[in-house]
């Protein structure tokens, strides 16, 4: 076995998905989602995403989020997210552009305070 290098040292160990097929749901958050994009603001010791928020889900759970009003994103620091993030930044980028006057329509997400 082969010493690791500089980069895979500092990067630390390689996260991978379990082989197999696996679900991905991007889709708007509800107020019921809250709780979800809270924890994982937490995890990802950031704040949570606000107004409209697109919610990317792996399998039924949330994996990550991006607030289409600033572009503002947390993900979960846990699980092999980067390409997910980079899916999902550019699928908020698509929707801010050509639904820009029709998003005040949908739900906003606000963190609970207190």
């Amino acid at each position: 076995m082969s010493s690791p290098t500089l980069i895979q040292t500092i990067l630390g160990p390689k996260q991978q998905v379990d082989p197999g097929p696996h679900e991905l749901t991007f889709r708007y958050a509800t107020a019921t989602d809250s709780v979800a994009i809270e924890s994982l603001a937490q995890l990802d010791s950031r704040r949570a995403p606000r107004g409209l928020v697109l919610l990317a889900e792996v399998d039924g759970t949330p994996w990550g989020a991006v607030s289409l009003d600033d572009g503002h994103v947390v993900a979960d620091p846990f699980r092999p997210t980067g390409e997910l993030v980079a899916l999902l930044t550019e699928r908020a980028r698509q929707m801010r552009r050509t639904q820009y006057g029709r998003m005040h329509a949908f739900p906003r997400v606000w963190p609970a305070t207190g």
